[in-house]
């Protein structure tokens, strides 16, 4: 049996993509919300893991509020999928690599909808770390490791640093090929971020140089200020062509 796991704090977001897409699915699962309207939960780390250890399942997966499954057989289909993946610790939709680049899937999301990967798959493909939106942990990986609730103690990254430390562990990481669609745009780069990001490349910078994800390339080596200084050129530089190239910035 799967165990679904969702904190939420818009209760018809809710209803209507996660909850619609689940009412006709093939296979038996166990649904666990959590109501975080209130704001009970300071971090999704503290919510999935009081959900996940009331969890009964195979396999858990922790999933966004807007995230809507594409077909009845999604959950089934998962399960098949993950049932023959090898030295599994976790999987997703969508993840980075340090050998590829770009974004790793082949699921769709924000408003009109758009591929949300560079690269798509037709087979499970191992990746250094993953997108919140979905996951997928065996229970009995769970066991051993949970959300890392004192470093990501707000909304950013904790499944980043799952994968990081389950690696660690000696697990394997994977994107499976399996299409949703999220409704976010999956981007979120507020100064909490920032913050989180500065303690989990402090926390795993003696075992990774470069820490790849699906938000961009950050190195454990150099400090987050530079980094941050580097991407903000290079976006002023990528605009400044686009404009050049079309005329819009000319005087």
């Amino acid at each position: 049996m799967i165990s679904i796991v969702c904190v939420y704090n818009n209760k018809g977001i809710l209803d209507n993509y996660l909850i619609e897409s689940l009412k006709n699915q093939t296979m038996n699962y166990e649904l666990i919300l959590i109501d975080n309207t209130q704001s009970q939960f300071k971090s999704a780390a503290k919510a999935l893991n009081y959900g996940g250890r009331k969890a009964k399942g195979d396999y858990l997966i922790f999933v966004h509020q807007d995230v809507m499954l594409s077909s009845d057989s999604w959950l089934e289909r998962a399960q098949k999928i993950v049932d023959k993946l090898p030295n599994l610790g976790i999987a997703g939709i969508a993840g980075k690599s340090e050998s590829k680049s770009g974004v790793i899937s082949n699921i769709k999301h924000s408003v009109p909808p758009k591929l949300a990967g560079k690269i798509q798959i037709k087979n499970s493909t191992n990746v250094q770390t993953l997108d919140e939106c979905l996951v997928i942990i065996p229970s009995s990986k769970f066991n051993i490791l949970q959300f890392d609730e004192k470093v990501c103690d707000d909304w950013h990254l904790y499944v980043v640093d799952y994968c990081l430390s389950i690696k660690k562990l000696g697990f394997d990481v994977y994107v499976i090929p399996i299409f949703l669609y999220h409704r976010s745009p999956g981007y979120s780069f507020s100064e909490k971020y920032y913050v989180t990001l500065t303690k989990v490349l402090k926390k795993h910078k003696k075992h990774y140089k470069l820490i790849y994800t699906t938000m961009g390339d950050w190195s454990t080596m150099f400090p987050l200020n530079i980094q941050r200084q580097r991407i903000w050129h290079l976006a002023i530089a990528g605009v400044k062509f686009l404009l050049e190239k079309s005329g819009g910035g000319q005087k």
